[in-house]
């Protein structure tokens, strides 16, 4: 049997060695090698050729989105799997416009992490179950083959109030806070805070906070209340 070679990236030890372990199991899977920072991922690129790399983007000794770029523009047959609690969709749509071919959150059970790997061995491409059958998911797949980055803004179109709420957001404002500035009830802002997280895929408003400042779109919407 021909076993899919991984190359194993994670800067926690203990995690480390615990997949390579539950890896080594599997009958159709062999690790090749495993790291525990970014200076070492391209010596070992060259010298095994592995067909999926396992990538913790919590390596913090190069930039990750640097480094996969690196990886595919050198060995474009292997395949990436970025590995992570919870990305952000301006992460996942940076990262699959650089060329990688899965996702999986570090609290996946067992089934689904090595589902993943067979699956983008065999040509798949695999978001976050969180964004999988989104609206983000299909702009994601769309935008593979677009050229500009600012595909992902203009297709989640939000309304005037919705583009409002998310900059008050950005500021720290309170749910009792926008009702205030905006004129309208506590209850409408839960609303609109629901919608905007239903459209960008997002859990909380961490999230929407951090989307609004990595685009830059939604600056002074307030002022036009």
């Amino acid at each position: 049997m021909k076993k899919i070679r991984i190359l194993l990236t994670e800067g926690n030890r203990f995690l480390r060695d615990g997949i390579a372990e539950m890896i080594k199991k599997q009958p159709d899977m062999h690790i090749i090698a495993s790291v525990g920072n970014g200076e070492n991922i391209l010596l070992m690129m060259e010298k095994f050729h592995p067909n999926i790399v396992l990538f913790d983007l919590g390596l913090r000794s190069h930039d990750s989105l640097e480094v996969v770029k690196l990886i595919k523009n050198h060995f474009q047959k292997t395949k990436i799997i970025i590995m992570d609690l919870i990305p952000l969709q301006a992460d996942v749509f940076e990262f699959v416009r650089a060329g990688v071919s899965g996702f999986i959150l570090k609290d996946a059970n067992v089934s689904e992490f090595f589902k993943t790997i067979r699956s983008v061995y065999q040509g798949a491409q695999v978001l976050p179950p969180n964004l999988t059958g989104s609206l983000f998911s299909q702009i994601v797949e769309n935008a593979i083959t677009e050229s500009k980055p600012s595909a992902i803004i203009e297709a989640v179109r939000m309304t005037k109030r919705e583009r409002q709420v998310i900059e008050l957001i950005s500021d720290g404002c309170s749910n009792k806070e926008i009702a205030q500035y905006l004129h309208i009830s506590t209850f409408t802002v839960k609303s609109h805070v629901h919608n905007i997280l239903e459209k960008l895929a997002l859990n909380t408003r961490v999230q929407i906070a951090k989307h609004a400042h990595l685009s830059g779109s939604y600056k002074a919407e307030t002022d036009n209340t």
